[in-house]
């Protein structure tokens, strides 16, 4: 699990199971008000077999993250 810090919130890297495999996803949490996390999957159409794959895939996705806008939409470079 690879991790950034933003002003407002944080993001890391994270898996969504799915039908026969895994989704890389990012999840992002509210450094203050905290609560649960939204999970957004990323790069669409692909699954992974294995849970540290997908994991794998979103931790070097998250590296191209510049930042997080205050609805807790993703921006990337």
């Amino acid at each position: 699990m690879a991790r950034k810090v933003f002003e407002q919130f944080e993001a890391v890297s994270a898996v969504v199971p799915g039908d026969g495999g895994y989704s890389a996803a990012i999840a992002v949490k509210a450094l203050v008000d905290g609560g649960a996390p939204r999970f957004h999957k990323i790069l669409d159409g692909q699954h992974f077999g294995k849970a540290h794959e997908a994991d794998q895939a979103a931790s070097d996705r998250l590296q191209a993250l510049r930042n997080v806008d205050s609805d807790g939409e993703l921006i990337w470079a």
